[in-house]
C-alpha cells in the first residue's frame, strides 16, 4: 500500500470524527444551549449544508491547482472551521462554524479519490478508495467515541479542539507523504461540468442522496435511541457508536473487493440490505443484544453503499471524474442533512425515538429503484451503441465489398 493513502486515510479519520461526533454529542450541546434535541440536530444538517456548497465550489475554484497543493489548501480550511466551532459563543456561531468546517469536505474527497485511484494499478482502484475511507470508518470505531466521551466529561468544546488538533496531524502526513500530482493538460472547469451532466452521474447523485439519506435518518439519532429505547445509560452511547463504526470498517473492507469485481450488484444488495435492517431495527431495539448487533450491521450495509457509488461517478464522468467525485460527497452530505432532518420531523410529530428508521427504509427502497432503473438504462444505452457499431462495420463491409466487385467487373 502507497503510504499516500496512509495520508489520505489520516485526514478521512479527522474529517469522519467531526462529522459524525455531532451525533453523540446532540444531547450534551442541547443542554449546554439551551435549545431541544431535534433543534440541535441543525447542527448535522449544517455541516451537510458546508458539503453541498462546498464540493462544487472548491473544486471548480481549484481545477487547476495541482492535487497536492489542494489537499493541503482544503486540509487548512477544515482546522479553521473545526478551530471556529470550539471558539463559538453561542448556537447561531456554532452553525456558523459547521458549515465552515463543513465546506472543504466534499472537495478534499473528491480530490483525495482521485488521487488514491492513481497510486495504484487499474483493477485496485477501488481498493485503493475504501482504504481512504477505512479512515472515516476507523474515526467511528475510535475517533467519534473517544470525542464523545471527551465531550461528555469536559463539555463539547474540547471535542472540537481535539479535532483541530487532529487536523494538524493530517495536514503533516499530507505534506510529507503525498506525491505531486499534477492536474492534468486536458482539465478545466468545462469539461468536468459536462461530465457531471452525464446521466448515469446524476443517477448516480440522487441514488447517494436518498438511499444514504436512510442510514442518517437513525444514526443522527442513535446517541438518544441508546438511551431512551435501547435502556442503556448514558456511559454506552460510546460503545453504542463504536459498534457502528466497526460496521462501517468491516463494509468498507467487503466494498472494496466487491466493487471492482461487480460494482452494480455490490450497489443494489447493499441497498436492499439496508432497507430489511432498518425495518428490522424497529423491532430488535427492545432486546439489548439483539440491539447492539443491528446496530454493527446497519453500519456494515450503510457504508456498503459509499464505495460502488463513488466509483460509479468517477468511471461514467471518464476523463473529468474531479468534480463528479467531489459532488458525490455532496450528494451524501444532502443524504446526511435530509435524514436528520426527516428523522427529527417524525420524532417531534410524536411518532417515537424509532420512527426514522422506518422513515430511513422508505429511503433506502427509493434509493434502490433509482439505482435499478440506472442500471437499466445504462444495459441498454451499452447494447445500443454495440449494435450501432456492428450496424456501422457491416456497412463499411458492404460498401468495401461493393467497390471490390465493381473494379472486379471492370
Amino acid at each position: 500500500m502507497p503510504l499516500a493513502l496512509l495520508a489520505l486515510a489520516v485526514s478521512a479519520f479527522g474529517i469522519g470524527t467531526t462529522e459524525f461526533v455531532m451525533m453523540g454529542l446532540l444531547p450534551n450541546v442541547a443542554d449546554d444551549l439551551g435549545t431541544s434535541v431535534p433543534t440541535a440536530g441543525y447542527l448535522v444538517s449544517a455541516y451537510a449544508i458546508g458539503v453541498v456548497i462546498g464540493a462544487p465550489l472548491l473544486t471548480a475554484v481549484g481545477s487547476r491547482v495541482p492535487r497536492k497543493k489542494m489537499l493541503l489548501l482544503l486540509m487548512g480550511l477544515f482546522i479553521v472551521g473545526n478551530l471556529a466551532s470550539a471558539l463559538a459563543p453561542g448556537f447561531g456561531w456554532l452553525l456558523a462554524g459547521r458549515v465552515l468546517a463543513g465546506l472543504p469536505h466534499g472537495a478534499f474527497f473528491g480530490v483525495g479519490a482521485v488521487v488514491a485511484a492513481r497510486l495504484v494499478n487499474e483493477g485496485r482502484q477501488a481498493r485503493a478508495v475504501a482504504t481512504m475511507f477505512l479512515g472515516l470508518t476507523v474515526a467511528n470505531i475510535v475517533g467519534v467515541p473517544a470525542a464523545t466521551l471527551l465531550g461528555q466529561h469536559l463539555g463539547w468544546r474540547a471535542t472540537f479542539l481535539v479535532v483541530t488538533l487532529i487536523g494538524l496531524a493530517a495536514l503533516a502526513s499530507l505534506a510529507r507523504l503525498v506525491p505531486y500530482v499534477p492536474v492534468e493538460s486536458h482539465q478545466n472547469v468545462g469539461r468536468e461540468m459536462r461530465a457531471l451532466g452525464h446521466r448515469q452521474v446524476l443517477l448516480g447523485l440522487v441514488t447517494a442522496v436518498f438511499g444514504f439519506a436512510g442510514v442518517f435518518a437513525v444514526y443522527s439519532y442513535l446517541a438518544s435511541i441508546t438511551t431512551e429505547v435501547m435502556g442503556f445509560g448514558q456511559s454506552s452511547v460510546t460503545l453504542v457508536l463504536a459498534l457502528f463504526g466497526i460496521g462501517m470498517t468491516l463494509g468498507a473492507l467487503v466494498a472494496g473487493p466487491l466493487t471492482d469485481r461487480a460494482l452494480r450488484p455490490t450497489l443494489y444488495a447493499s441497498l436492499g440490505a439496508l432497507a430489511v435492517v432498518l425495518v428490522a431495527f424497529r423491532f430488535t431495539v427492545h432486546v439489548q443484544w439483539a440491539a447492539l448487533v443491528t446496530v454493527v450491521v446497519l453500519g456494515a450495509v450503510g457504508f456498503m453503499t459509499t464505495t460502488p457509488l463513488q466509483m460509479l461517478v468517477m468511471r461514467k464522468a471518464k476523463d473529468a471524474p474531479t468534480l463528479a467525485s467531489a459532488s458525490n460527497h455532496s450528494a451524501f452530505n444532502l443524504a446526511n442533512a435530509g435524514g436528520a432532518w426527516v428523522g427529527g420531523v417524525a420524532i417531534s410529530a410524536g411518532w417515537g425515538w424509532m420512527s426514522p428508521a422506518l422513515v430511513g427504509a422508505v429511503l433506502a427502497l427509493v434509493g434502490l429503484s433509482i439505482a435499478a432503473t440506472a442500471g437499466l438504462l445504462d444495459r441498454r444505452d451499452t447494447t445500443a451503441e454495440k449494435s450501432r457499431i456492428v450496424a456501422s462495420g457491416s456497412a463499411q463491409a458492404d460498401t468495401e465489398t461493393g467497390a471490390e466487385s465493381t473494379t472486379r467487373t471492370r
